[in-house]
């Protein structure tokens, strides 16, 4: 297809949309009878007729209609592309406000900041570390960063990471004088570390699974916090058990710093997702973030 068929086919879209030859020229900044003339030549180089017209009224023939239907979607792809080709641009300025939680920022974007502000010097990221469920549109987010079991539906979702698994660790101090659970059921006996939601204030259930069925503990102890990493933190000192993303306290599985238990009855949960309102006129920094993000992840 050559670029007056693509022009003839934008003039019938146009036309469809408004259902008026003046808004539609207006639109494309053409004359009404060139406008006229272009939907004619559409019209006899397919043979059918798109349009009827009268000196009232517009409105798509059924040819028209099955046209449209067919062509909208795929003149949306093109545009989308186009933007996230512009996104791609290494002179973007602006600044994308980014809300997600502690875990997140650890994992995700800290050990990236370095390599995105060299390819987009002009983009500032301006993250607020929040474990809550803020509504990111009300408090003037451009995106959230969540784990994906806990986004709201009525957003866009852009998968960052692969699953994660739960891991159930402690100290080898904290073993000292303590035999390591079996089965989730044992964690009755231990001084386990909660964790306590921002939102709502209850306390997290940790999550196991017994022959492919779900399994949530409530589990008691001494200490109750709100961030994951002050839980590590407690954990490498010996206060408890703690029920954390594998992905945080796996290095310190290497050093012998921390012990993992329970491992057969801890399965994947969802990783991370970027989500925001809407893909219309998403900003172009919020396009480079989520591009480079996803291949970083590949």
């Amino acid at each position: 297809m050559d670029g007056r068929h693509f022009a003839e086919l934008t003039a019938f879209m146009a036309i469809h949309e408004t259902r008026s030859f003046r808004d539609a020229a207006a639109r494309l900044g053409v004359t009404a009878s060139a406008l006229s003339r272009t939907l004619r030549r559409l019209e006899d180089r397919l043979g059918l007729r798109l349009i009827n017209r009268t000196t009232r009224s517009v409105s798509s023939t059924e040819a028209g209609l099955l046209l449209y239907a067919k062509l909208a979607p795929a003149v949306s792809s093109v545009e989308a592309a186009v933007e996230d080709a512009i996104a791609l641009r290494t002179d973007l300025m602006g600044t994308v406000k980014l809300n997600l939680p502690r875990l997140a920022a650890e994992l995700i974007m800290m050990p990236r900041l370095s390599k995105f502000r060299a390819l987009y010097p002009g983009v500032r990221i301006d993250m607020v570390i929040d474990d809550a469920l803020t509504d990111i549109v009300a408090k003037g987010f451009d995106a959230g960063i969540r784990i994906g079991e806990r986004l709201a539906q009525d957003m866009i979702a852009v998968r960052l990471t692969k699953p994660y698994r739960i891991a159930v660790v402690g100290s080898p101090a904290y073993f000292l004088d303590r035999p390591q659970p079996e089965t989730p059921y044992d964690l009755t006996a231990h001084d386990c570390i909660n964790y306590r939601w921002s939102t709502n204030g209850q306390i997290y259930r940790w999550p196991f699974t017994d022959s492919d069925s779900a399994l949530e503990v409530a589990v008691d102890g001494s200490l109750v916090l709100n961030d994951t990493g002050f839980i590590r933190e407690a954990a490498l000192a010996g206060l408890g058990l703690a029920c954390l993303p594998e992905a945080i306290v796996e290095p310190h599985f290497e050093n012998g710093e921390l012990v993992r238990v329970l491992d057969d009855w801890c399965a994947p949960f969802p990783g991370f997702y970027l989500y925001h309102p809407s893909r219309h006129q998403t900003p172009a920094g919020l396009k480079a973030l989520i591009s480079f993000l996803q291949t970083e992840e590949r």
